[in-house]
């Protein structure tokens, strides 16, 4: 990382305090689960200071996978998580059943499968909020399809405005890129996260 990268790393994370601190004051529901299909949730729930209630954290499932995932979740989510061995790839890649995940912030299976385990335990069937992206090859059939499940808190971050997709929230600042960015990127130099742009304490707390 070069000097100026570090040096508006370090305001963006001062001015950030501000943020969180008022985020934290306002979040009334804390017993939340997050299932997300990438990073998105844990960045949330490390900066609103709550619980991992989910085990989808430090990784990412692909749109298709992901969908399928939440269709059958009780059935994908009581399965064993089982190792998928593929050459030349610096993260390990788990499997439930004919869906694949990703755990590209860990070092070993072993160590993905040890949090998985763990966190899955966790998870608050009665609180649950699902978050998603257009980005991992994601298609509109794909967000059609991610619409249609049968959870009333969703949410998927879009690239472009959907009008008629209920469950989407249009990014800003991806128009030309075909699918959103790393959304818990700062946005220049103001503390916030693209993300940020989407009120979740509000949405976790049900206003």
């Amino acid at each position: 990382m070069s000097i100026n990268k570090k040096i508006i790393n370090l305001i963006n994370r001062f001015k950030r305090r501000q943020y969180i601190k008022q985020y934290k004051n306002k979040l009334i529901n804390r017993n939340f689960t997050i299932i997300s299909s990438n990073c998105n949730g844990g960045f949330i729930m490390n900066d609103l200071g709550v619980k991992f209630n989910t085990p989808t954290v430090n990784l990412f499932l692909k749109p298709k996978d992901f969908n399928k995932f939440l269709l059958n979740f009780d059935k994908y989510i009581n399965m064993d998580l089982e190792e998928e061995k593929v050459e030349d790839l610096k993260y390990p890649i788990g499997k439930l059943g004919d869906i694949k995940i990703y755990f590209q912030h860990y070092k070993s299976f072993e160590e993905a499968k040890v949090k998985w385990d763990e966190r899955k335990k966790r998870v608050n069937l009665d609180n649950m909020f699902i978050m998603s992206t257009d980005r991992d090859g994601c298609t509109k059939e794909d967000i059609i399809q991610f619409d249609k499940l049968p959870y009333k808190n969703k949410v998927i971050f879009t690239h472009k405005i959907y009008p008629d997709i209920k469950s989407t929230f249009y990014i800003k600042g991806f128009e030309n890129a075909g699918e959103v960015g790393v959304l818990p990127e700062f946005r220049g130099l103001t503390g916030m996260r693209y993300y940020d742009e989407f009120d979740y304490v509000k949405w976790f707390n049900g206003e």
